[in-house]
Parts: C-alpha cells; sequence; structure tokens
C-alpha cells in the first residue's frame, strides 16, 4: 500500500518500520496521506539533504597519524 508513495527501501516486521524514499518536492503532501492511515503511527523525513558533508579538516595530520598509543 505504501508503494504507491515512492521507492520501499526497507522493510522491518519485527520492529514494525518502513523506509521510504519519495521526491523531496512532494514531501510534506506524501507525509500528511501517509499519516491520514490508521495504521501509522510516526511519519518523520530524512535530514539528511539539509546536513553539511563537506568537512574542514577530513584528512589527518602527518605527525598524528603514526602516533599510536600501545597498552604494553
Amino acid at each position: 500500500m505504501l508503494r504507491r508513495f515512492g521507492n520501499v527501501h526497507f522493510v522491518s516486521k519485527r520492529l514494525k518500520y518502513v523506509v521510504l524514499y519519495s521526491d523531496l518536492a512532494d514531501a510534506e503532501t506524501i507525509m500528511e496521506k501517509i499519516n491520514s492511515y490508521s495504521f501509522v503511527k510516526k511519519v518523520e523525513p530524512s535530514y539528511k539533504p539539509f546536513l553539511k558533508t563537506e568537512f574542514e579538516n577530513s584528512k589527518p595530520d602527518k605527525a598524528k597519524e603514526y602516533d599510536y598509543k600501545m597498552g604494553i
């Protein structure tokens, strides 16, 4: 039933949840429609498009690269 709203990526029968991918432009209307069903308890959007994925210092320093603290 939820397949018509987007791409069903994952279904957990044990924990009773679904991961559903849909267009970001239609997200608000799809969330309202899905939330109106009686078997749906909660609808949460993904915040991944709004997160910063470029980090300033992603490469470690050469001095810290081989600085191992061995517990001998």
